[in-house]
């Protein structure tokens, strides 16, 4: 099997709500970028990358487009099922941004996936949880609409929630203390600043929520002052940001820096290196939430297939982006009941996009 042609999809992801907001950024829409893979044996593979916006992490939805358009010429002709070849060839092609390969990468396991029966989960590892939970996201807003939010996502049976914060120190220790104050018997709460704080206030607002049940959430831009953080916090501590690398992993175990880590498929480079992580982290006893930067229907099957072949001990949550968005981009994406999501048993990512949504290809590689 050889691929013959790589298209890219340019889609817009508007927010039901109106604005998804964290720390200091606020988006109505997000870039999506869906990348659809032939070969010459009629199996399509597709993958999908969204970063959040520009200036989240160092990558942006033109740059994956550009990257992808860069890299395709020297994919042509590959082989698509040989997922560890198609990575080496990846960083040889360009060195770097691995956002730009992760749906590449997947577009790859959906292909071998179909080729051999199989769903993407079982090439992973295998199924290991029938049922992924999920956490939801609130929103930063008004400190009582977070809180009337976060009454809401619980009657509709959510448990695991993410309030965002790192806007402004004294406000969000306001919107912690309403947040904590509703949230029901027995369900969990992250406090995510996306790395917000500077690192004095960081301190000062864990010490003003000192006596409060929550986990603390990526609070600085560094993994320095994170750790530095991590000694005055009383709550068990999640890196997201700075864990972009096995080395960031291995790091912060031997310095004890944190309690759990976020893996996001697309920062790592796909599912191939996201699952060498998961197995690390599996390995030394490091609980993980499982997701994405943001993406649609497509990223969404991706971690839920990653997720469902995580031990259930180690697997915090994670997250589904779709059901943020005013409209769907595919069909067979992981299906959301009672704070848990499940993918079905059919081959590959089983998912079907909605070309008819997604229109003309922006770029088109072929031989």
């Amino acid at each position: 099997m050889k691929i013959t042609q790589i298209n890219l999809y340019q889609v817009s992801l508007p927010m039901k709500e109106g604005h998804y907001s964290w720390a200091n950024q606020s988006f109505a829409a997000f870039d999506s970028t869906v990348v659809q893979i032939l070969t010459d044996e009629g199996v399509t593979g597709v993958g999908e990358i969204c970063p959040l916006g520009p200036a989240y992490l160092p990558a942006y939805a033109e740059g994956a487009r550009t990257g992808i358009v860069t890299m395709g010429p020297g994919l042509i002709g590959q082989d698509p099922t040989n997922v560890g070849a198609i990575n080496l060839l990846m960083d040889k092609l360009l060195k770097g941004h691995p956002y730009v390969k992760s749906a590449v990468d997947v577009a790859c396991y959906d292909i071998l996936g179909q080729v051999t029966g199989r769903p993407v989960c079982d090439l992973l590892g295998g199924r290991v949880q029938d049922e992924v939970r999920l956490f939801k996201v609130v929103s930063r807003a008004d400190p009582d609409q977070m809180a009337e939010r976060i009454t809401a996502y619980q009657e509709q049976g959510f448990n695991q929630f993410q309030m965002k914060v790192g806007e402004n120190a004294d406000q969000d220790i306001l919107r912690i203390h309403k947040v904590v104050d509703k949230l029901w018997e027995g369900n969990r709460l992250g406090a995510d600043a996306n790395c917000g704080w500077r690192q004095h206030d960081a301190v000062r607002v864990t010490a003003a929520v000192a006596d409060l049940n929550f986990y603390l959430e990526q609070p600085c831009e560094t993994y320095e002052e994170c750790r530095v953080v991590r000694d005055h916090a009383r709550q068990p501590m999640i890196l997201d940001e700075c864990m972009g690398s096995l080395q960031a992993v291995l790091r912060g175990h031997q310095d004890r820096a944190m309690d759990a880590i976020n893996l996001k498929i697309s920062r790592l480079g796909g599912l191939t290196k996201s699952r060498v992580i998961r197995d690390v982290c599996a390995t030394l006893g490091i609980i993980m939430t499982i997701e994405d930067t943001w993406c649609g229907e497509i990223g969404d099957s991706a971690i839920a297939h990653l997720a469902h072949a995580t031990p259930r001990d180690l697997h915090f949550q994670s997250s589904t982006f779709h059901e943020y968005h005013t409209h769907a981009i595919a069909e067979g994406g992981p299906v959301i009941k009672d704070g848990f999501m499940s993918m079905s048993d059919k081959p590959g990512l089983g998912v079907t996009p909605d070309w008819d949504l997604l229109g003309e290809p922006i770029a088109s590689i072929q031989a």
